[in-house]
């Protein structure tokens, strides 16, 4: 099975920024999305951004005006530029594809918004 691979995870401090990335280690056919859910600790895994092949795109409403999800086609690459950064940002960030034939998760990256 292909895999996802993430990375740009990391510490920041609180009205910082962080970029991650995530790529498939091989080809993964019949794209539908690609975005990022996250979990705290105690909490839901829950939506972060997601955008579809036609560009359409979906926030959580946590993350709303402060992240930005991109895709470069090229690269077959998902981007997910994080701004202002808070504490409660805190989370294990997953990378999700998702194609005809299911879902496929990233490892997760870890990160940590703290003074």
């Amino acid at each position: 099975q292909v895999q996802l691979v993430e990375s740009g995870g990391g510490l920041v401090q609180p009205g910082g920024s962080l970029k991650l990335s995530c790529a498939p280690s091989g080809t993964i056919f019949s794209i539908n999305a690609m975005g990022w859910y996250r979990q705290a600790p105690g909490k839901e895994r829950e939506l972060v951004a997601l955008m579809s092949t036609s560009s359409r795109t979906n926030y959580g409403d946590a993350v709303k005006g402060r992240f930005t999800i991109s895709i470069d086609n090229a690269k077959n690459t998902v981007y997910l530029q994080m701004n202002s950064l808070k504490p409660e940002d805190t989370a294990v960030y997953y990378c999700l594809v998702n194609a005809l034939m299911g879902n496929t998760w990233g490892q997760g990256t870890q990160v940590t918004v703290s003074s």
